[in-house]
């Protein structure tokens, strides 16, 4: 049976024991916590704390999308982590498509325990992408390429048209983004669709070649691009848990690139 997109944030506590740990998640461009929320519920059920913001312009209308700035998505999910971080110990960045780029924004810019990414975007091979600074006062939308997913009944809450000055945030954002990935230090897992018809292999291929800490790939070979909502949701999830439980046995043994991280944020 189709499950209606709820659109609304997904907030819950840390409940685990041990150090307090955190998760900031962040869904895609157009879409809405809908397309992650099984994600942040499964970690949330896992004990440790979630916080996934509604990003400004989503769930609303196109309309108000194409008004909107890309630090102002990035804003809103920094906002969460900056919560977090009050509240926790430790805090990984999480996110999907556009999600994962702002997740890796936050790795690059805040102390992070690590971060976890599900097909994200880097590169805008659209050929339409060199002219869109220009296209956008020309042409309001385009059809949205949404509900990539190989699972039936599924339905990511995205929009049915992409607002093509959004498009041109979009791109501002990657081109930002990349100038900063090199900052990041702590390890990186990525999830990745051999499949895609968002986003194609160029953006790993990118993210691999600036991101200098440890990345991990995991591929989903029954996975289209909504992974979170698609056949391979369970392995992310698992996966998930096991990376940051790993990487908070690396902390608590020694490894010092969160200190590192910290006292860059604090320079």
């Amino acid at each position: 049976m189709k499950v209606l997109p709820d659109f609304s944030p997904f907030r819950s506590a840390f409940s685990g024991t041990g150090p307090r740990v955190g998760v900031v998640m962040s869904h895609g461009f157009t879409g809405s916590p809908h397309s992650v929320r099984p994600w942040a519920e499964h970690l949330a059920a896992a004990g440790f704390a979630v916080n996934l913001p509604l990003l400004p312009g989503h769930g609303t209308t196109w309309q108000d999308m194409a008004t909107r700035s890309w630090r102002e998505w990035h804003r809103a999910v920094d906002d969460a982590y900056l919560e977090m971080a009050s509240e926790c110990d430790y805090v990984f960045a999480a996110g999907l498509s556009m999600g994962g780029t702002l997740a890796l924004r936050i790795a690059a810019t805040r102390p992070v325990a690590g971060t976890i990414v599900v097909n994200p975007g880097m590169v805008l091979d659209d050929p339409r992408a060199a002219v869109v600074a220009a296209l956008k006062y020309v042409v309001k939308s385009t059809p949205a390429i949404a509900n990539d997913i190989l699972k039936p009944d599924q339905d990511e809450g995205a929009y049915a048209r992409t607002p093509v000055a959004a498009a041109h945030q979009l791109k501002k954002m990657y081109k930002d983004t990349a100038g900063i990935l090199p900052r990041i230090t702590a390890p990186v897992r990525v999830f990745r669709s051999t499949v895609d018809k968002v986003v194609s292999n160029a953006s790993l291929q990118f993210l691999q070649s600036r991101v200098q800490a440890p990345v991990e790939i995991s591929y989903l070979d029954n996975s289209y691009h909504v992974a979170t909502l698609d056949n391979d949701a369970p392995a992310i999830f698992a996966g998930t848990v096991d990376f940051m439980n790993k990487r908070l046995g690396d902390l608590a043994s020694g490894d010092r690139s969160l200190d590192r991280d910290k006292a860059n944020d604090q320079a």
